[in-house]
């Protein structure tokens, strides 16, 4: 697992909710510090806000990884992915997590909260918060992502 004294920030919209709740109570019981971007409800919301959110915690150092969650995660992780310094991952089972943390440093794990239940998110925040990156190979392609002028 990571480090005790790292803080993961969580975001979702509405039909993430529920499924936040869930990581909300698996880090609180591995003992994994978090900071809730919101939202707070199963009230109709835009993901943007919460995304943006999130991925401007990250910019400032308040948290280093992060947990986002929409209907499908394609919505959210977009949104995050638009920040130059996020490497969002859309994960949907345990072996993809552990993938795009060695192969692409992955910070911020995006989960599909209409489609896969608690028992595989668990088993996918095992994978994604106990693989370190490779480094190596991957480096060189990693620094490529951000554009450039």
């Amino acid at each position: 697992m990571m480090q005790e004294q790292e803080v993961i920030g969580l975001a979702s919209d509405h039909a993430g909710f529920a499924l936040k709740q869930f990581v909300r109570e698996y880090l609180t019981s591995h003992g994994i510090a978090y900071k809730d971007y919101g939202t707070d409800s199963e009230e109709s919301c835009d993901y943007p806000d919460y995304a943006h959110a999130l991925a401007r915690g990250m910019e400032q150092g308040e948290v280093k990884q992060g947990i986002a969650i929409c209907g499908s995660g394609e919505g959210i992780s977009m949104t995050l992915n638009k920040h130059q310094s996020i490497r969002a991952a859309l994960v949907w089972c345990p072996e993809i997590a552990k993938m795009t943390r060695m192969h692409n440093d992955a910070n911020v794990l995006v989960m599909p909260g209409r489609y896969i239940d608690t028992k595989t998110a668990a088993e996918i925040m095992d994978n994604f918060l106990k693989t370190p990156f490779e480094g190596g190979r991957h480096v060189r392609r990693i620094e490529k992502i951000p554009v450039t002028a």
